[in-house]
């Protein structure tokens, strides 16, 4: 419970950081970023993300184990026009298991919460929580028929980007 207890603590922190700050204007322009995250939805991960003034969509390619594949796909907002920015999306992760005899299955709702730090002009560095719930599962064990569980579960991570 206390895990819970301090992601509540770091989105309300996000949000009044956010709402003390005015958003971005429309002369911030557009472009797209690539960049590695550790942690949060995968140990490792390749993220893709495309952005318009203070909007952006967000897609990240990650594995676990390497047996598993994962697929998020967020739409984030991002408030203020410093070099830190704190964000807030909202999105989709899907994600894949190979196991005998078959594959296991997840569709997660999330709410990404964080801040993106441009470091020096190109490159940019963010920590970021994941508050995810499951909406499906599909277990590798077809015996296996306990409820899903409807919990939220923070995930924390970091990420680099550049921008080309």
């Amino acid at each position: 419970m206390g895990r819970l207890k301090a992601t509540a603590v770091l989105g309300v922190a996000v949000l009044l950081a956010a709402s003390s700050v005015s958003a971005q204007g429309s002369d911030a322009g557009s472009g797209w970023r690539a960049g590695v995250s550790f942690g949060g939805i995968s140990t490792v991960g390749l993220t893709f993300e495309a952005f318009r003034d203070a909007q952006s969509i967000e897609v990240t390619l990650g594995t676990f184990g390497f047996r598993d594949l994962g697929v998020a796909v967020a739409g984030k907002q991002y408030f203020g026009s410093r070099a830190a920015k704190p964000y807030v999306g909202l999105g989709l992760w899907a994600i894949i298991a190979s196991n005998d005899p078959r594959n296991g299955l997840g569709l997660i709702a999330r709410v990404p919460l964080g801040l993106d730090w441009n470091v020096r002009g190109r490159h940019a560095l963010g920590a970021e929580v994941g508050v995810n719930r499951a909406l499906t599962v599909r277990r590798p064990d077809p015996d296996d028929d306990r409820p899903l569980n409807k919990r939220l579960v923070p995930l924390p991570g970091i990420y680099y980007r550049y921008t080309p």
